[in-house]
């Protein structure tokens, strides 16, 4: 009886380390088959939306519930273990599966939601702007072109009455699929905010311009100039015919619309506010949304003193200071356009200013 006693505790002993090994062991398992395994691959890919302020314990439950991970539980130690639990980011995510929790984790504070990549050339009208966005699946079209023209964002940026034209800033935006209108406008005016710059407002001053007298001028230059070598000749062109009261004499202004570009001929004849071949100066508002290379023209014009400017086939132009040269540039391109009918495209004409 007394040996058997003694065996007791190493039995329970070892009892003990077989529990221990087994618990350990299980751990493992656990942790390989919860955190380092990865799920299935979903096809196709399963989607989650973080909405802002939203817990990470909603997060981790939401992110089991669909599969994308193996247990919230498991997310939710993983991410206040790591710190990475208050560092994730709110959006759209898809998730394509075979992935572990630590990848998961890792998509979720990069930012990798979805997006919806928009190019925004320099030179658009807004109209043309929400025609974009529209194609992409971003907003209904006129409802973008109300709130670019008359909404909440540009009233509260003093932008009326003619509202964002000019200021939506041309640019590469990444937008959410989920993006408000007003979210838009506002990533978009940012960015043109940013490019007035204490140097450029400075300048700005130092000619005697406003913030819209300058976009004026800008997509006056932008919808004008087609090399862009020549946007600083063709601004100067603009100045000096300002400042002997000149008009402008520019075909885009005339055929410029709230509602669209127009391409009419005719437009240079229809009275309208920004039609500069009845009325002296510039016009109430811009007529496109211009690029930095635009404005910049508009605050550092080339000097000349050219009047007169005649484009070219190839979109260049022939500049001229008096109205006499004027005439006989424009001579000398229909001669050579004669000379050369096969080259020319059917119904090209040359625009003179």
């Amino acid at each position: 009886m007394i040996k058997a006693s003694r065996q007791m505790p190493r039995l329970g002993k070892l009892l003990g380390l077989i529990i221990l090994a087994a618990a350990i062991g299980a751990g493992i398992l656990a942790v390989n088959f919860y955190w380092l395994a990865p799920t299935e691959v979903f096809a196709p890919p399963r989607t989650l939306t973080i909405e802002p302020g939203q817990s990470f314990r909603e997060v981790a439950r939401a992110l089991s519930a669909a599969g994308v991970v193996r247990s919230g539980t498991a997310m939710l130690l993983y991410g206040e273990a790591t710190g990475d639990a208050r560092r994730i980011k709110p959006g759209d995510y898809a998730f394509r599966g075979g992935e572990r929790i630590p990848d998961v984790m890792r998509h979720l504070v990069a930012g990798d939601f979805i997006v919806v990549t928009i190019v925004i050339p320099e030179g658009l009208t807004v109209h043309q702007i929400a025609e974009r966005l529209s194609a992409a699946g971003l907003v209904c079209q006129t409802e973008f072109e109300d709130a670019a023209l008359h909404g909440a964002v540009v009233r509260a940026l003093g932008l009326m009455p003619l509202g964002a034209e000019g200021y939506l800033f041309p640019a590469t935006y990444k937008f959410s699929p989920r993006a408000t209108i007003d979210g838009i406008l506002v990533a978009m005016l940012t960015r043109f905010y940013r490019v007035l710059t204490p140097a450029v407002e400075e300048r700005m001053f130092d000619l005697g311009l406003t913030a819209r007298s300058t976009v004026t001028m800008a997509s006056i230059i932008e919808k004008e100039a087609k090399a862009p070598g020549e946007r600083g000749l063709i601004a100067g062109v603009f100045y000096n015919r300002l400042r002997i009261g000149m008009p402008l004499q520019s075909d885009p202004t005339a055929e410029y619309s709230l509602d669209g570009a127009g391409t009419a001929a005719a437009a240079v004849r229809t009275p309208s506010a920004f039609n500069t071949y009845e009325r002296a100066g510039l016009p109430p508002g811009p007529i496109a949304n211009p690029g930095f290379s635009s404005i910049e023209a508009a605050l550092y014009p080339a000097p000349s003193g050219y009047l007169y400017f005649v484009a070219r086939d190839d979109g260049t132009h022939v500049f001229s200071k008096t109205f006499d040269e004027h005439k006989r540039a424009i001579a000398a391109l229909k001669r050579t356009a004669e000379r050369a009918p096969a080259q020319r495209q059917p119904g090209a004409e040359h625009r003179a200013n």
